[in-house]
C-alpha cells in the first residue's frame, strides 16, 4: 500500500460534514498529509435558479448574470468554510487547500480525485438532501461505488442514543 499524501474531505456545509472534516484532519495529522476541503455547488440548484430567473427575474437581479451569481455563491461558501476552519482547525489550516466547484456532486468529486492527487476521500454518509437521497441514491453511495481510491464514509453521531 502506498503512503497517503493527500486526503480529500468532501463537505456540503451540513452538520454531517463537520464530522467528516474532523476525521479528515485527524488522519491528516497522523500521516502528515495535505488536506483538500472540497465543496460542490449542485448543478440542480443552479438550473433551478436559472429556470426561475428566466421566467420571473426573482432570484437574480437583471444586472447580475448567472455567472456572477455563481461567483457570489462560491465566495459565500468560501467564507463559510474559512470561518469553520478558523474556529475549529486554526492550528491545522496550513495543511489545507479549499476547492469549490459546480456540477453534479458525485461526478465532480469523482472527476477531481485524480487531478488533485487524492489518495483517500473522506465524506459523511449523510448530507443536505434527504429527499434527493431517497429518489436518486446518495452522493456518498455513488462515490463509494465508483471512486478510484479508498473512501472513508463517516457515520454521523447525530441521532444516536
Amino acid at each position: 500500500m502506498d503512503k497517503i499524501k493527500t486526503i480529500m474531505v468532501c463537505v456540503d456545509l451540513s452538520p454531517y460534514s463537520l464530522e467528516a472534516l474532523e476525521y479528515g484532519v485527524a488522519l491528516s495529522k497522523e500521516n502528515d498529509t495535505k488536506l483538500i476541503v472540497f465543496n460542490v455547488i449542485n448543478q440542480r440548484d443552479i438550473l433551478g435558479i436559472e429556470a426561475v430567473d428566466i421566467h420571473s427575474g426573482f432570484f437574480v437581479p437583471a444586472t447580475t448574470s448567472i455567472e456572477d451569481y455563481i461567483a457570489e455563491l462560491k465566495k459565500r461558501r468560501l467564507e463559510e468554510i474559512e470561518t469553520m476552519l478558523k474556529e475549529r482547525f486554526a492550528q491545522d489550516r496550513h495543511r489545507m487547500d479549499i476547492r469549490i466547484e459546480t456540477g453534479v456532486p458525485y461526478n465532480v468529486i469523482l472527476d477531481a480525485v485524480e487531478p488533485l492527487g487524492a489518495d483517500l476521500v473522506v465524506m459523511g454518509n449523510k448530507g443536505r438532501g434527504n429527499l434527493s437521497r431517497f429518489l436518486f441514491g446518495s452522493v456518498a453511495e455513488k462515490v463509494f461505488r465508483h471512486c478510484p481510491v479508498p473512501v472513508v464514509s463517516i457515520r454521523s453521531n447525530f441521532n444516536r442514543e
